[in-house]
């Protein structure tokens, strides 16, 4: 009797949790479809009496929310694409590829991982500034080209590559770039979802430096332009939670629908490490 009852208080407990990290996104949603001032009553009301999707008009219409979602896509996938790639060539380098000097670089670059990101962003910008991509899109993209966690995370899985296989290859007379195309990459395919949705993720949310780097408002990306709104609208709540829905919903799509493939390279990676 005591398991059962163990495991209706494990699964209490979970349901409880789940619906206290639900509670706050779901009346986010519920208030973007009430009408301007309705959430502000108290009690504050939980559903909408009256929905309306005059918010979300409003974003698109007179806020240009298309424009900044275009922008946040843009570079997004750019920054993923980007990063994918040479997080995968360090990887691989550091985990197979023998060099002098291997083991001591990739110590630095785990010792880089302790230093706070806000510490590196005044040392970052004047470099951007220096190649001349303030107010750039560009100025955005470079420093993700390439992360450490990136580079861990990718060699980390590659050390589970058998060397024989890749000494088969050379010995059949491959190339180290047909090696790489054709055998490492196909291998390496679940850590590289799990790592381009990650990435995504956290170019889409992120907000300090398209804030410091963009300085024109038609560059901002989704975060930047609702917080540029929130001082326009202070006090309009629902317009606020319309923003942060069309912020918030592409991304939660993107990491449901790519679920199944994102656990699937954690669990493996655990697996193999």
């Amino acid at each position: 009797m005591k398991r059962p009852v163990a495991t209706v208080l494990v699964n209490t407990a979970l349901i409880a949790g789940a619906i206290a990290t639900a509670f706050p996104l779901l009346w986010m949603l519920s208030v973007s479809f009430m009408p301007s001032g309705a959430a502000s009553s108290f009690p504050p009301p939980l559903l909408p009496r009256a929905p309306t999707l005059d918010n979300y008009r409003q974003m698109f219409a007179d806020n240009a929310a298309g424009l900044y979602m275009l922008n946040s896509a843009l570079v997004a996938t750019a920054v993923t694409a980007i990063s994918l790639l040479f997080n995968t060539l360090a990887g691989y380098a550091f985990a197979k590829l023998r060099f002098k000097g291997r083991e001591q670089i990739f110590r630095a670059l785990l010792g880089a991982l302790v230093i706070p990101a806000q510490v590196a962003m005044i040392p970052l910008f004047a470099l951007v500034k220096q190649l001349g991509l303030v107010s750039t899109y560009g100025g955005v993209i470079v420093p993700g080209m390439a992360t450490v966690f990136g580079i861990f995370l990718v060699r980390q899985y590659a050390l589970s590559i058998p060397d024989e296989l890749l000494e088969a290859a050379r010995m059949d007379g491959a190339s180290e770039m047909r090696i790489f195309r054709s055998i490492v990459v196909p291998l390496l395919q679940p850590i590289l979802v799990t790592l381009a949705i990650l990435t995504f993720l956290a170019t889409w949310n992120d907000f300090m430096w398209p804030l410091i780097v963009l300085t024109q408002q038609k560059l901002y990306t989704l975060p930047v332009a609702l917080a540029s709104l929130s001082r326009e609208h202070v006090q309009d709540n629902e317009l606020m939670m319309a923003g942060a829905v069309i912020t918030v919903v592409p991304v939660l799509v993107l990491f449901l629908a790519m679920q199944r493939y994102y656990i699937a390279g954690i669990l493996a990676g655990s697996i193999k490490g």
